[in-house]
């Protein structure tokens, strides 16, 4: 599957959440990943965020995708990272 992830979480906890995320997926803008990933993967991200984050404070959206077959990704400005996936 094809995940989008976002998240929006207290300063302190940022580079700890960006840097587990970075292990499943591409970051590809501030606060933004994304890549495929398998089931038990995704699962095992998912864990190991909660640990990380404060619930009380703290959101990380999932956009999950069966096949990126019919979509596209346009930007307008600068690319900022990630690998050529596109959405």
């Amino acid at each position: 599957m094809f995940v989008i992830l976002v998240y929006d979480v207290g300063q302190k906890r940022v580079g700890k959440v960006l840097k587990t995320s970075r292990k499943y997926l591409y970051w590809v803008q501030n606060s933004v990943l994304e890549g495929e990933i398998n089931e038990s993967s995704f699962k095992k991200l998912k864990i190991e965020l909660k640990r990380i984050i404060d619930e009380e404070y703290d959101s990380i959206m999932f956009y999950t995708f069966r096949t990126m077959k019919y979509s596209e990704r346009e930007i307008i400005g600068i690319k900022k990272g990630g690998e050529d996936n596109y959405l």
